[in-house]
C-alpha cells in the first residue's frame, strides 16, 4: 500500500467521521468523567492504606 492511498484512506475515515459527528449518542461526557474520577479517587485510597510504612 502506497504512502498516497493510505492518505486517501484517512482522508476518507476523517470525513466520514464528521458527519456522524464522532461521538456516541450514548455516552454522556459528564458521567465518564465523573465515573473515571471517581475510580482513580478510589484507585488512590486503596493505594494509600497498603503503602502504610508503620
Amino acid at each position: 500500500m502506497s504512502f498516497h492511498s493510505t492518505a486517501a484512506q484517512l482522508v476518507t475515515l476523517a470525513a466520514q467521521g464528521e458527519e456522524h459527528g464522532g461521538n456516541h449518542e450514548s455516552l454522556d461526557p459528564l458521567v465518564v468523567g465523573g465515573s473515571a474520577f471517581l475510580i482513580l479517587m478510589l484507585l488512590l485510597w486503596i493505594t494509600t492504606r497498603f503503602n502504610r510504612d508503620r
